[in-house]
């Protein structure tokens, strides 16, 4: 139980997470992950071909306790629990939502999975923003989403003001540019995953600018990263509504460069259109310039008031140490 235990699952509380008729927390473990194995594992299979054994070991020791922290957390409140998600490019922010969901669905639990992605400004709006700003050449960076838009939903999920309309983006309209598609109608959720690459991000001293790590190199690449830094102030809001906040961190952040030239080596093998290892290169380099990981994700590794679970990814994409930021 000790792997469990650094989740919050104990003997005491799991029978009545999973509300088996046993009395033995072994046995009620047992009984979930043989329901919840053919799902996770056909889901698996479909999306990365992994090995049964490889599949096994992740649900047991990774996502089944994380599930039921997430399902004794919804428990102990009278309304749905909001947990956020914060992961850059690679670290498998989809995939790990689509597992909960799936472990969760058998505990009974409606889980929305929501991403920042969902909270994108309009196409015709961003591009008035880029008149207004001409560095904000791609989406994503703070100041590219519709903030009000997000607290709306959240709150009306949060006070049982059901249903809601919950956006999403279609990010190949326009050409990859990207757009608001039809609105998913929600009538029911008790668990939010409300995953992004900046989802509980905090504003940092401006004093880090002076000297800060590469890619942000020339004066203009320091006035945009200090920019984009007070950006993030509008966002806090938005962050307040999470009850708790998963850091999904890559040994090295400099990794997701390397995953996304693989995914786009993937994509031109399957016949399908895909930047060059350069265009890559400038793609993630943008967004290491407006939120930099050593600047901004890293010190919240350290920060128990703000994080509260911490799952290292190894280079692999396998999982690495998981951890309480109190405990590191």
């Amino acid at each position: 139980m000790t792997s469990y235990e650094a989740f919050g699952i104990t003997p005491e509380n799991v029978t009545e997470i999973i509300q088996t008729r046993t009395d033995c927390q072994s046995d009620a473990l047992t009984y979930l992950l043989n329901s919840v194995y053919p799902d996770v594992s056909e889901f698996c299979q479909s999306q990365f071909q992994l090995q049964p054994s490889v599949i096994s070991e992740v649900l047991q020791n990774l996502w089944l306790p994380l599930a039921l922290k997430l399902a004794w957390q919804r428990q102990k409140i009278e309304y749905p629990f909001i947990q956020g998600i914060l992961g850059g490019q690679g670290t498998g922010k989809t995939t790990i939502c689509k597992v909960l969901s799936l472990i969760l669905r058998h505990l009974g639990y409606h889980t929305l999975s929501l991403s920042l992605d969902d909270l994108y400004k309009t196409y015709s709006d961003r591009l008035i923003l880029k008149q207004q700003d001409p560095r904000l050449v791609w989406r994503g960076p703070p100041g590219t989403h519709d903030i009000e838009l997000g607290l709306t939903v959240l709150d009306k999920i949060r006070q049982g003001d059901l249903p809601v309309a919950v956006p999403r983006f279609n990010k190949s309209a326009y050409n990859g540019a990207g757009d608001r598609t039809t609105p998913e109608i929600v009538t029911n959720a008790d668990i939010v995953l409300f995953e992004g690459w900046f989802v509980g991000v905090q504003p940092i001293d401006a004093i880090a600018f002076d000297h800060p790590p590469p890619p942000i190199l020339t004066a203009e690449d320091k006035a945009f990263a200090r920019d984009m830094n007070n950006k993030l102030y509008d966002y806090l809001p938005l962050w307040k509504r999470l009850d708790s906040l998963i850091v999904l961190y890559p040994q090295d952040y400099r990794l997701s460069l390397e995953w996304r030239k693989q995914a786009e080596k993937k994509l031109i093998a399957a016949d399908n259109s895909g930047m060059s290892d350069l265009e890559i290169e400038q793609f993630v380099n943008y967004f290491w310039r407006s939120l930099h990981p050593e600047l901004f994700i890293k010190p919240l590794l350290q920060s128990p008031t703000l994080v509260d679970l911490v799952i290292e990814i190894n280079s692999d994409y396998s999982f690495g140490r998981v951890y309480q930021p109190s405990d590191n």
